[in-house]
């Protein structure tokens, strides 16, 4: 199993158990407004965190996903030309995909 990362808030979590589907992309962005989920692999998550949600004032979680159980394409790509590539899932992640959800808690 490739274990790849996502950092959300609860509710959009809860949200998708309901709907069978997470489609968030990153902090306030969707699936569809953004045109993929981004993840992180387990040494990138840090950074993330710290990028995109270090002024947010509410409890976080990671959503561990298992790419065996994901049925969308799933590409490494840099932001920019020479920077470290990043997970994207290119389409909605199925919730059956994320094996774990744990405590999102800022070393």
């Amino acid at each position: 199993m490739t274990e790849l990362l996502h950092l959300t808030e609860p509710g959009l979590w809860e949200a998708a158990l309901a709907a069978g589907v997470y489609e968030g992309s990153t902090r306030g962005r969707t699936l569809a407004e953004e045109g993929f989920i981004h993840c992180s692999l387990p040494e990138q998550l840090e950074a993330v965190a710290a990028l995109v949600y270090g002024d947010h004032p509410g409890p976080l979680v990671v959503l561990v996903i298992d790419t065996e159980l994901v049925d969308v394409p799933i590409r490494y790509e840099a932001p920019a030309p020479g920077a470290p590539e990043y997970p994207h899932l290119y389409g909605p992640l199925p919730t059956s995909a994320v094996v774990e959800v744990r405590p999102w808690a800022a070393a």
